[in-house]
C-alpha cells in the first residue's frame, strides 16, 4: 500500500509536466494558425499571456523556489567579478574553448555529450577575475525538459554574460534555436528592460498612461493581458513603443536581461568568403578554440559587453596599486559612493571627499564628492572624516 501510494503521488507530477508541455504546444499551434490583424490582436495577446504563465510553471518546477540550476554537478559557487556561461549544441567546441582560455581541463571528444556537468574555470583579464562555466550541450526542446536543458538554462540565468558557441560549418539555424530556448525560460539577450511600470491596486480600476504612440498594442489588448493575470485594478504607465511580449515580461517580473556574445568557432574549416558573409551576424566574434585564434578578441568583446569600470586605489603618499583594481560592474552609475560601498558598506559613513586622477576629471588630481561619476582606469584616493 505504501509503495502504491508513493507511485500514485509521483504519477501526477510527471502527468502535470507533460500536460503543461501539451498545453504549450497547443497554444503555439493556435498562434501559428491565427492571422494577426486588429480583430485578432486581443486573442493573440491572451494566448501569449497564457503561454508565459505555463512556461513560468515549468521553469519553477525546474529551478525550485526561484533558484537557478539546482542539480548534482550544477551547483557551482559563484566567484570573481563576473560569471560567463558557455551555451551551445553538443560538439561545437565549448570544452576546447574552456581549456584554451584557462588551465582547467575539460574533456573534449568527437562524440556528442562529452561534458555532462558544469565545469568551472577562472580567467584573469584586464585586472578582472572572470569565472567561466563550460555547460553541457543543450538540444532543441530543452526549455520543455528534454535532456539536461533545464539545469543548463537554470545555471545560465545566474550568469553575468553568455557566450553562445556556434559551429561555423553549420547553418545559422542553430543560433535561432538556442535563442528560442533561452527566450522560452525568460532570458533576454542583448536587450534592456522595457520602460513599463505596472503598479497593482486593491480598487479603482485600471489607470492607463501612455507617453508615446503604440503601434503593437491598444487599450483593449492591454486590458486583455492584465485580465489574464487577474489584474483588474492597477496603474499602468508605458513610456515606450511596447510589444505584448514586453508587457507580459514586466507583469511576470522574473525575466533576466544579460549581454550575449556569439563565438563562431571552427573558422579554420571555412573559406574567407564564407567568413565575410558570417560577418553580418550581430554580436559575433570569429574564433578557433583548437588553434587558439582570436581568443583575445573574444575576451575583449566580453569585457566590453560586461560594462566593467576598473578603479585603482592610491594610498596617501604612495604609488597607485595597478595590480588589483576595484571592479564596478552593472547598469548602475559607477559613482564614488558605489566605489566606497564596493570596498565596505560602512566606508561611506566616514567619507569626507576624494582625490581622483583620470578621464573623469578636468585636471589631475581633482577633489570630488560622493556623487562624482568615475570612468574606467581612474585612480582614487579617499579622505575620511577626522
Amino acid at each position: 500500500r505504501v509503495a502504491r501510494s508513493a507511485r500514485e503521488e509521483a504519477r501526477p507530477r510527471g502527468g502535470a509536466m507533460s500536460s503543461l508541455v501539451a498545453k504549450i504546444k497547443d497554444i503555439e499551434d493556435e498562434m501559428a494558425r491565427t492571422q494577426i490583424n486588429k480583430a485578432t490582436m486581443g486573442h493573440i495577446c491572451q494566448l501569449k499571456a497564457k503561454l508565459a504563465k505555463y512556461k513560468r510553471e515549468i521553469l519553477s518546477d525546474a529551478t525550485g523556489k526561484g533558484g537557478g540550476g539546482a542539480g548534482e554537478g550544477f551547483d557551482v559557487r559563484s566567484t570573481g567579478d563576473a560569471r560567463i556561461g558557455f551555451v551551445g549544441f553538443p560538439s561545437v567546441g565549448k570544452s576546447t574553448l574552456l581549456t584554451s582560455l584557462t588551465d582547467v581541463y575539460s574533456e573534449a571528444a568527437s562524440y556528442e555529450f562529452t561534458t555532462l556537468t558544469c565545469i568551472p574555470g577562472i580567467k584573469y583579464w584586464k585586472g578582472a577575475k572572470i569565472q567561466l562555466l563550460d555547460l553541457p550541450g543543450i538540444i532543441e526542446g530543452a526549455n520543455d525538459g528534454k535532456g539536461r536543458g533545464k539545469q543548463v538554462i537554470g545555471v545560465a540565468r545566474t550568469c553575468s554574460c553568455i557566450i553562445i558557441v556556434l559551429d561555423a560549418m553549420k547553418t545559422l539555424k542553430q543560433k535561432k534555436t538556442i535563442e528560442k530556448e533561452l527566450e522560452g525560460v525568460g532570458i533576454r539577450l542583448n536587450k534592456t528592460p522595457p520602460n513599463i511600470v505596472v503598479k497593482k491596486k486593491e480598487r479603482g480600476g485600471l489607470n492607463l498612461a501612455v507617453s508615446t504612440r503604440l503601434t503593437q498594442l491598444d487599450e483593449d489588448s492591454i486590458r486583455t493581458i492584465l485580465a489574464e493575470y487577474r489584474i483588474l485594478s492597477a496603474d499602468v504607465r508605458i513610456n515606450c513603443d511596447a510589444t505584448p511580449d514586453e508587457l507580459i515580461d514586466v507583469i511576470e517580473g522574473n525575466r533576466v536581461y544579460m549581454p550575449c556574445v556569439y563565438a563562431l568557432n571552427k573558422i579554420d574549416a571555412i573559406s574567407m568568403e564564407e567568413l565575410d558573409i558570417l560577418d553580418a551576424v550581430p554580436h559575433y566574434c570569429p574564433i578557433s578554440s583548437h588553434h587558439k585564434w582570436n581568443l583575445d578578441g573574444l575576451m575583449d568583446m566580453v569585457f566590453d559587453y560586461l560594462n566593467m569600470t576598473r578603479v585603482y586605489t592610491k594610498p596617501k603618499g604612495q604609488m597607485p596599486d595597478y595590480t588589483a583594481p576595484v571592479i564596478i560592474r552593472g547598469t548602475e552609475t559607477p559613482t564614488v559612493e558605489r566605489f566606497c560601498k564596493k570596498i565596505h558598506r560602512t566606508l561611506i559613513n566616514d567619507f569626507k571627499y576624494a582625490w581622483v586622477w583620470g578621464a573623469s576629471v578636468k585636471h589631475n588630481p581633482m577633489r570630488v564628492g560622493k556623487a562624482h561619476v568615475l570612468k574606467d582606469e581612474d585612480v582614487i584616493q579617499l579622505v575620511k572624516k577626522l
